[in-house]
């Protein structure tokens, strides 16, 4: 049973990935058959990023009221619903309603299943887990483009999409049984209490009962926990800017021809994904905190390669791979490592404001950088990289020092 379950986590991840490139892969054909301007993509993804965090937030509500069983698979019926609504929408306002699912379905199911991995599963799986959800990002965008080039058209790659992810649906249903075998619920241990709202940090580590809700504002009191936000803030605001800018900076500011560079920027994503397979081998033994600090050193390596002024473009490329590479550890370990610095009753809200800070980053990251790249230019993008490194690490280590205070006072 243990491995069926995890088998069918692993088909999750897969699915959770699934969506999250079809909408880029799609708009330049999409929005012409619309009728709507190419930016109206920006609209469409704000919708999506808005419920994203909305339904991130309210993740340990839910999960503790149905499962997490329940919840991934009601999420995950509900991103299938707006893919199929996606696939039949002909007007660019249907399109933005179907959002609405697409979002609320995405931000719940990514912090239930997280929290249940985190809890229940090594670092490795953890690792893995995420690699599989980079599958998964991969495989749509050659979906996308197997519709468009046999003229299936877009509708048809949504409903290819959305028909997988009823299946998938219908899996999970039929798994909830396993979800308490495998894995029965343990008693919470390390929740925060209502005195916790006092002044008192110390009083954040309190016990209550285990079915009782962790607040927003009683969460972000933990000590700790704004250090972890503003962490996963940076990785996800830095991995969200590669993505999308690398291609344009290595065209315009380094010479680099338009394929070629399209080439390695889509390579980011492939090291981020290789990276964290790799990562699954050692993250037992390493642990949680060593990964994260060398994934943001080794970003800041490939930084410094991209920056570099020397005549050839090689050692630019090189940086950009070696900075997906780097990427890959620091998401699931920040996840990984929830329960152990918060507790494990406290985890599964953490773990959802946790996603809502990523997409928070990953939603206004990259607009920034293309508003201050038209003010001051395209060279600006190893820098503006650089510093959402250094704000990683500086909040991770904090979060470090202050754990250390902590274990030192209880001695």
């Amino acid at each position: 049973m243990y491995s069926l379950l995890l088998s069918i986590i692993y088909i999750a991840f897969v699915s959770l990935g699934l969506p999250d490139s079809l909408v880029g892969a799609g708009w330049p054909v999409m929005h012409a058959d619309l009728g709507v301007p190419v930016s109206y993509a920006g609209m469409l993804t704000m919708i999506i990023a808005a419920c994203t965090i909305l339904s991130s937030l309210a993740s340990e509500r839910l999960t503790r009221r149905f499962g997490a069983g329940m919840v991934t698979a009601f999420s995950v019926g509900l991103t299938a619903a707006a893919l199929m609504g996606f696939s039949t929408s002909h007007s660019f306002l249907v399109l933005c309603l179907w959002a609405i699912p697409y979002g609320l379905g995405a931000g719940a199911v990514d912090a239930a299943l997280n929290n249940y991995v985190a809890l229940h599963y090594a670092a490795r799986h953890m690792n893995w887990l995420h690699s599989f959800w980079g599958l998964g990002a991969s495989i749509s965008p050659f979906i996308m483009s197997f519709a468009l080039s046999t003229d299936l058209g877009w509708p048809r790659a949504y409903r290819i999409i959305g028909l997988i992810q009823a299946v998938l649906t219908v899996c999970l249903l039929a798994s909830l049984p396993l979800w308490k075998k495998v894995n029965p619920e343990p008693p919470r241990r390390s929740s925060i209490s209502k005195e916790s709202t006092s002044s008192d940090a110390s009083k954040a580590d309190s016990t209550h009962r285990p079915d009782e809700h962790v607040t927003l504002m009683q969460a972000v009191r933990i000590p700790g926990v704004i250090p972890v936000l503003l962490a996963f803030f940076a990785y996800c605001g830095l991995e969200a800017t590669s993505m999308l800018w690398s291609s344009t900076y290595l065209v315009s500011s380094r010479g680099v021809d338009a394929a070629t560079a399209a080439a390695f920027a889509s390579l980011f994503l492939l090291g981020i994904t290789v990276g964290r397979f790799l990562s699954g081998f050692f993250a037992d033994r390493i642990g949680d905190r060593l990964l994260i600090r060398y994934g943001f050193a080794t970003v800041a390596a490939g930084a410094v390669m991209i920056a570099l002024p020397i005549q050839t473009t090689v050692l630019a490329l090189a940086g950009l791979m070696i900075a997906g590479l780097g990427s890959a550890p620091i998401y699931p370990a920040i996840i990984h490592s929830t329960p152990l610095h918060f507790g494990e009753g406290n985890s599964q809200a953490i773990i959802g404001i946790e996603m809502a800070s990523a997409y928070v980053g990953s939603t206004l990251a990259p607009p920034l950088f293309g508003a201050l790249s038209a003010w001051l230019g395209m060279w600006l993008f190893p820098i503006y990289i650089a510093l959402f490194v250094a704000l990683g690490l500086a909040m991770s280590e904090s979060l470090n020092r202050i754990k250390r205070r902590s274990a030192v006072r209880k001695d």
